[in-house]
């Protein structure tokens, strides 16, 4: 039995379901839930908006926020549901170097299912044309990273039971 706190980060590029599937996560696991692009800061926001893509140096202070938010989780013993893009492997480093129980769920999508997916959102700072550049930026999870990777067209409440069974298989 694993016995620090786990910190599920449900990862995928924008359209793949990351804000349902880690919601209804976070409920079943009884956790604090965080939305990271929350914390994303006002630049980046209007960046986006504006329809050019983030680079490394914009995601850096967004990634420093959402690592705090998992060392306090992880030190306050409680554990918690972050949905955050981070796609790729060394930002997901950085968040597992904040916190010994960070495990991820990595929501695959096809990149034509997300741009669809993103395009009928309404009220959200992304726009659909920025989806092919997440797809430029993916890294999937690898075999050696903590978590498990699940296709998101199912169903999120299928989805995060999934989640839910694996998390605490590694609990």
């Amino acid at each position: 039995m694993n016995p620090v706190p786990t910190v599920v980060v449900v990862i995928g590029v924008s359209g793949s379901g990351k804000s349902t599937v880690g919601r209804l996560l976070a409920q079943r696991l009884m956790v604090p839930f965080l939305e990271a692009d929350d914390v994303h800061p006002a630049a980046n926001r209007a960046k986006m908006a504006a329809g050019r893509p983030l680079d490394d140096a914009d995601r850096r202070p967004w990634l420093r926020a959402v690592a705090e938010w998992i060392r306090e989780a992880t030190d306050a013993g409680q554990g918690g549901v972050v949905v955050c893009s981070a796609l790729k492997r060394e930002y997901r480093d950085e968040l597992r170097r904040a916190g010994a129980g960070v495990w991820f769920l990595y929501l695959a999508l096809d990149r034509a299912i997300a741009g669809r997916r993103v395009a009928g959102r309404v009220g959200h700072f992304m726009p659909a044309r920025l989806v092919d550049s997440q797809y430029a930026a993916l890294e999937p999870l690898r075999p050696d990273e903590p978590g498990l990777t699940v296709d998101a067209v199912a169903d999120p409440q299928t989805l995060a039971d999934q989640a839910v069974r694996a998390v605490r298989a590694v609990e």
